[in-house]
């Protein structure tokens, strides 16, 4: 069976080779004659098969930048403020320079020029490095799965929280259908709570509901509105499995309510 860490490790191998090949599209679309003679002295008469294969970068990276954002936001999270700043452009510029060129710039076609006489002064070329450093973030997080310090408890956590889900699916294939969406519920119930004790959320009240959890994390800016109502959506769901007997959960309401359960344990972390 596979684990969570052996997922995170086959994403991780694949980013990094998209991202070799987004790189090489970078550089081919700003320099193309350049990047062709350089693949030539390596490749020679394959130089055309190897150029043709590139992807598009402004086609790709967007998919790419989400997949990966995911991966430094759990594994690398004190990167991740760099990671985001090599893509967005800074609210307080003013005008383009090399310095404050980013990824989105890029894929906007952007460029600045001198006044007096047009001529370019920072071209696309400015948003390789950027990527560069995106791409070297992303590979440094290779090294924290063989590091003896790096905490796995997370990833354990994930794991059990895949079976438990597996097990409401089940449930609801045998007819259980309440029983699995309390199940369900009580995996986002652990899951936010583990979330505020990682953000260091103190909450006071005894018997804590998902809903206090939820609540606490919206007013503590860990999650957005959109994020926040999304969950109580969760909760109100799981609430007809435990509370209401009045109501009987529909498979499609539970069905609902475990892939967002799944959605919310990775992705809010």
């Amino acid at each position: 069976m596979n684990t969570n860490l052996d997922r995170y490790k086959t994403d991780l191998r694949s980013l990094i080779k998209l991202g070799s090949d987004l790189l090489n599209a970078m550089q081919y679309e700003c320099c193309p004659d350049k990047f062709k003679q350089q693949v030539k002295e390596k490749l020679g008469e394959k130089t055309e098969e190897f150029v043709e294969s590139l992807p598009t970068f402004k086609e790709v990276y967007q998919s790419w930048y989400s997949e990966a954002i995911v991966l430094v936001k759990q594994l690398l999270p004190d990167r991740l403020d760099d990671f985001v700043d090599q893509y967005k452009v800074p609210k307080s510029r003013k005008d383009i320079n090399f310095g404050n060129y980013r990824i989105e710039d890029y894929l906007q076609g952007l460029y600045a020029t001198r006044r007096f006489d047009d001529v370019k002064i920072v071209s696309p070329s400015a948003a390789i490095p950027r990527f560069l450093q995106q791409l070297a973030i992303i590979k440094a997080i290779g090294p924290r799965f063989e590091s003896s310090i790096f905490d796995l408890s997370q990833l354990i956590q994930a794991d059990l929280f895949d079976s438990e889900l597996d097990e409401a699916s089940e449930l609801i294939n045998y007819g259980f259908v309440r029983a699995a969406g309390a199940l369900a519920g009580v995996v986002l119930e652990r899951h936010l709570s583990s979330v505020c004790k990682v953000h260091e959320i103190s909450l006071t009240k005894k018997n804590l509901t998902i809903s206090d959890y939820n609540n606490s994390l919206k007013e503590s800016n860990i999650i957005e509105i959109p994020e926040w109502r999304f969950i109580q959506h969760l909760t109100d769901i799981r609430n007809i499995c435990d509370h209401d007997k009045d109501i009987e959960p529909t498979v499609d309401q539970v069905k609902d309510l475990i892939e967002g359960v799944s959605k919310i344990t990775k992705t809010l972390f």
